[in-house]
């Protein structure tokens, strides 16, 4: 019998999650049996079935009472603001997507309201305000299965903790600098508006490349503590719908050349990593790669070298399809291992 499944916040990561849960072999193993969103039921129906990047929903949807059918299974649907007033009856993990909560008094609330078990689409504030912080495919076999708060780390962690991770164990990394282009966010206004206290996302989001802060070198450091203080990371958001891509800059302790390295990273993306990244050497542009389900897709193409311990690499990310598919997998792991399920 499938495990039941709660989101909670049905926006950009929420729609993309049931969507992958739909599209996944693991649809057995785990069913989304309500949502809980502030939105009304009709406007929640329509952007499920249509989705200006990615496309049509490949299957029906329909309004039945207070409910979704999602290929003729019914999805109940609640609309309470607080993790208090929702129902959380007959739910074994409820997925926070809002994005609202990051500390632990805060996603305690889901837990003190009957949510048996919490999974985090974002980072926590800190590392303890999580009991786990889960890259799928890097540390997942850490789980021991009675965690209540885990987190599937940000987009951007899941793309570069596994090439950060192999690049060390290879080549040794003294240091590194992150550049993150970004499409867009809901945290910004398509024209310049007063919502927000970070002045620059106060500006228009269609019209202008707008650098914004940034937790990826703690969340890096979080996941490989190996790297501590030597990893640094800035963020630039780009007027693009989906698809985003990290600048990658590292030093390494042994020598190395764009052949070598583009070599490591290409029989990784046909191994063992398969899975988490691509590679590619063909003329791309960023939108090739909207519902690519890999963490990361290496431009190899854009590869350089100064001198023999300088590397710089470019590579994709479908910060949406990519991110919603590995939240997926750490859901399917994480469950696995709790005390019911355990063989």
């Amino acid at each position: 019998m499938p495990l039941h499944l709660a989101i909670n916040g049905y926006g950009r990561i929420g729609r993309c999650f049931l969507r992958a849960l739909l599209e996944s072999p693991v649809a057995h193993n785990l069913q989304v049996v309500a949502i809980n969103e502030p939105a009304n039921l009709e406007s929640m129906a329509y952007l499920t079935r249509f989705d200006s990047t990615h496309g049509r929903f490949p299957g029906n949807v329909e309004v039945a009472g207070n409910k979704l059918l999602i290929d003729d299974r019914p999805v109940r649907v609640s609309h309470a603001r607080t993790p208090e007033d929702a129902d959380w009856t007959g739910i074994d993990l409820v997925v926070e997507c809002s994005g609202i909560y990051g500390r632990r008094p805060e996603l305690s609330r889901f837990l003190d309201a009957g949510c048996s078990r919490l999974l985090l689409s974002h980072p926590g504030s800190s590392a303890e305000d999580v009991d786990a912080t889960i890259v799928a495919g890097i540390n997942q076999n850490t789980l021991s299965g009675d965690e209540r708060l885990v987190s599937a780390a940000s987009c951007t962690t899941n793309a570069i903790v596994p090439l950060l991770d192999l690049l060390d164990r290879e080549v040794g990394i003294e240091q590194a600098m992150l550049t993150t282009l970004h499409s867009v966010m809901n945290d910004q206004p398509l024209i310049d508006g007063y919502h927000h206290d970070d002045l620059r996302r106060t500006r228009s989001a269609m019209q202008s490349i707008i650098p914004v802060s940034t937790g990826l070198a703690r969340g890096v450091e979080r996941l490989l503590p190996q790297l501590a203080g030597r990893v640094q990371a800035k963020a630039i958001r780009v007027p693009t719908t989906n698809v985003s891509a990290i600048d990658l800059t590292i030093s390494t302790q042994r020598p190395v050349s764009a052949h070598s390295i583009n070599a490591l990273l290409a029989n990784a993306a046909r191994g063992p990593l398969q899975k988490l990244i691509a590679y590619s050497e063909a003329a791309h542009a960023s939108i090739d790669f909207n519902h690519d389900p890999h963490s990361a897709i290496v431009d190899g193409s854009q590869t350089r070298t100064s001198g023999t311990h300088l590397v710089n690499l470019f590579v994709w990310f479908d910060n949406e399809w990519g991110f919603a598919n590995r939240m997926l997998e750490v859901a399917d792991h994480w469950a696995r291992r709790w005390p019911q399920n355990r063989i």
